[in-house]
């Protein structure tokens, strides 16, 4: 069993420094109600309509702002999900990082960029399964845009991913509310997955965001979900075995078909 907390946050745009005390806090609230994992929002770290100045803001995975993440993690005991900018590879990235305080991070790299305003500033990376273990838990990431591809979801969950951890910036909008409500419960119940899906609120200087970050369980049920503008730290169970009659009674994985599968009828 897992018991993880998420974030909805309102981040302060291009102060990398706040937004990082603002995420200490949590992990210290997480820790106070048992969560061992907490998930932030898409660049948490920077802003997500910082603009150009997410260049400027941007750290190699194993720059001060994640060793200080790491620290954090470590002197709490909650791991943290985050999402922030990375320079590698001589271009920025908008990824994510799993910190547990004393091995390297794990990765994310976002792949499917959301319009022009990513697609300026960001490289697309190839789409990944990237999978860690938390605690005993097979988990995965992705980034906002990249769950609202079925495909992304449907390829953690083939490798083994039991929880599909989503640091997102959704904005506000007829769309979003769809999105948060309802797509979010379907990538959950196709693939047998929980899915949390962690956004920010409020609004920064190029952005309104919807907040309604959710947890959602396998079989489609929400085990948590906060309202559309005030900050919240959600904080659930998940145990997959409670969920065991629903992976049985809804075998996606295991029937689904491809060009060539020698599957009878």
């Amino acid at each position: 069993m897992m018991r993880l907390a998420a974030l909805q946050m309102r981040v302060a745009c291009g102060d990398v420094a706040a937004n990082i005390a603002r995420i200490e806090r949590a992990a210290a609230e997480a820790a106070e109600a048992g969560a061992t994992i907490l998930v932030t929002p898409e660049l948490a770290l920077t802003g997500y309509g910082a603009g150009e100045r997410i260049r400027t803001l941007a750290e190699p995975a194993d720059g001060p702002a994640l060793r200080r993440l790491s620290a954090i993690a470590a002197s709490s005991g909650v791991a943290i999900i985050a999402g922030f900018a990375e320079r590698a590879d001589g271009g920025v990235y908008n990824s994510a990082a799993y910190v547990d305080g004393g091995e390297r991070p794990v990765i994310y790299r976002k792949s499917h960029l959301f319009a022009d305003y990513e697609r300026g500033l960001f490289r697309p990376a190839e789409p990944s399964a990237v999978v860690f273990h938390h605690r005993g838990m097979r988990c995965g990431m992705l980034i906002c845009y990249d769950v609202e591809f079925p495909e992304n979801v449907r390829r953690l969950a083939e490798a083994g991913a039991e929880a599909v951890l989503v640091p997102t910036a959704l904005p506000v909008g007829p769309s979003g509310r769809f999105i948060a409500e309802h797509m979010i419960r379907t990538r959950a119940f196709e693939n047998q997955v929980a899915v949390a899906y962690v956004n920010h609120c409020g609004a920064d200087e190029l952005f309104s965001f919807a907040g309604l970050s959710c947890i959602a369980a396998p079989d489609g049920s929400m085990l948590a979900a906060a309202n559309p503008t005030d900050e919240a730290l959600l904080v659930i169970d998940f145990d997959p075995e409670a969920f065991a009659r629903s992976k049985r009674e809804n075998t996606y994985l295991r029937d689904l078909r491809r060009p060539g599968s020698s599957q009878g009828i």
